[in-house]
């Protein structure tokens, strides 16, 4: 009887043996189940083979992908600082040609020539400043930054840069603390790096410090070194900004509502001066509003440095101001009232001049917010409005100025702005301004732009 599933019948005549053998594959199974393991094998490498090569061409494309966006990054850098640095050197060339033109129309009596010239020394030592950081970023770049050393006394570099800015300090109502330790001895270095280093710090502290805020300047001796430290209670210092604090061009506001201008050069020329001298600065805050302080340490006796004498020369191109035409101004702007807003107050005081030569009548503010408050209330003929001011910028001033309610929500508008790229010009007309004209002002041009805008007028 059959056994479903059995293998053996039990009325067979073969032997257990021979059974075994029907079991045994063949040769020609065996050859198959061998070829068929090796294409198994073969397809095994060629899925590994092909997933190596699909990762390394993601690993490729995510390299070329970041490679594309640090060139973006950079490209975007550049323009970016190539606009900031066109800006904060005409915004002090506005001021010098502006007064060097009024002087020489000779339509100022003897205190406005002698405001004039004060303010003209003023920015060319502003812009002497600006031209020195730029030159001392490139010599750090190639190299070429050589230290004068000899042995110097910190306490005197310090109080000859806490004489520096002294009078700024006074303006803005800051409480100044100098504590001096005068153990903490003489370093070897070059003085004048090391009063630009003082002097760099100073200035990074008045300029983020609110009026009635405090600074204090601290030396002291901490074992092998001496210690400067320059505290504020100023606007302090974001932690997503703390580490980039030193890198070159950096800056926690680049926009054009900001509050304090430069390039971003002070604190990292800071750093490379100090690790010339073989020291280290580093800086703290807890945060914004919280304020900020910067430690510089430097050995007593330093084991390196390179000595040499860096001469300093800046060869300047003459300007004549003899074919720059002479403003005759033209009898519409005789009791036109102009409204002139400009954050900064030697522009602001140029602008309102030349206005007021030509019979004009005019208000000036420094802010969008107090613009708005005069536009609705004294109701001027026409506004010259400067671009990159604190809080809010020009571009937002005439948006909100076209877009209200006010009787003089469509007044003709001027521009008046160190920010002169063609795509600047293009970006002023289309958000509502009707002429752009850039700085450094050219009186004639400003007298006749707002002469041709207001020439309609009854």
């Amino acid at each position: 009887m059959r056994s479903e599933g059995s293998v053996v019948k039990p009325w067979s005549n073969e032997s257990p043996s021979h059974i075994f053998l029907r079991l045994r594959p063949s040769d020609s199974e065996s050859n198959s189940f061998l070829a068929l393991n090796k294409k198994i094998d073969q397809l095994a490498r060629e899925i590994r083979q092909r997933r190596l090569v699909e990762r390394e061409r993601e690993e490729m494309l995510a390299r070329e992908q970041e490679a594309r966006r640090e060139a973006e990054l950079a490209s975007r850098a550049k323009d970016d600082f190539l606009a900031t640095l066109s800006h904060e050197l005409r915004t002090p060339l506005n001021a010098i040609l502006g007064w060097a033109s009024m002087l020489r129309t000779r339509k100022v009596n003897d205190e406005l020539a002698l405001q004039a010239a004060e303010t003209i020394e003023r920015n060319a030592k502003s812009q002497a400043k600006l031209i020195e950081d730029m030159l001392d970023v490139s010599r750090i770049i190639t190299g070429q930054l050589r230290l004068d050393v000899r042995p110097v006394d910190l306490t005197s570099v310090i109080q000859a840069a806490v004489d520096v800015v002294r009078p700024t300090v006074e303006v803005k109502g800051i409480r100044l603390q100098v504590v001096l330790d005068p153990n903490a001895g003489p370093i070897a270095g070059d003085p004048n790096r090391l009063q630009q280093i003082v002097w760099n710090l100073l200035s990074n502290a008045v300029k983020f410090t609110p009026k009635r805020g405090r600074i204090q300047v601290r030396l002291e001796r901490i074992n092998s070194h001496v210690q400067l430290t320059v505290s504020d209670t100023g606007q302090g210092i974001s932690p997503d900004f703390l580490p980039l604090v030193f890198d070159r061009f950096k800056q926690a506001d680049s926009t054009l509502s900001r509050a304090h201008g430069g390039l971003g050069l002070g604190l990292a020329i800071v750093r490379h001066l100090v690790e010339q001298h073989g020291g280290t600065v580093r800086a703290e805050s807890s945060g914004e509003g919280q304020g900020a302080t910067f430690k510089v340490q430097l050995p007593v006796i330093i084991a390196h440095g390179a000595v040499g004498t860096v001469s300093k020369a800046l060869e300047w191109g003459g300007l004549d101001l003899e074919e720059s035409p002479v403003f005759d101004c033209p009898p519409t702007l005789r009791g036109l009232r102009l409204l002139v807003i400009e954050d900064d107050p030697d522009a602001r005081e140029l602008v309102s001049t030349i206005l007021k030569q030509c019979e004009a009548e005019v208000k000036a503010v420094g802010s969008a917010s107090e613009a708005f408050e005069v536009l609705e209330e004294w109701g001027p003929d026409l506004l010259v409005s400067d671009i990159e001011m604190p809080e809010e910028d020009g571009y937002s001033l005439i948006r909100r100025i076209r877009s209200s309610n006010i009787k003089k929500a469509r007044i003709p508008a001027v521009a008046l702005t160190a920010h002169a790229r063609t795509e600047d010009r293009v970006r002023a007309l289309s958000v509502g301004f009707q002429s752009h004209v850039t700085k450094p002002v050219d009186p004639a041009e400003l007298i006749a732009v707002i002469a041709s805008l207001t020439k309609h007028r009854e």
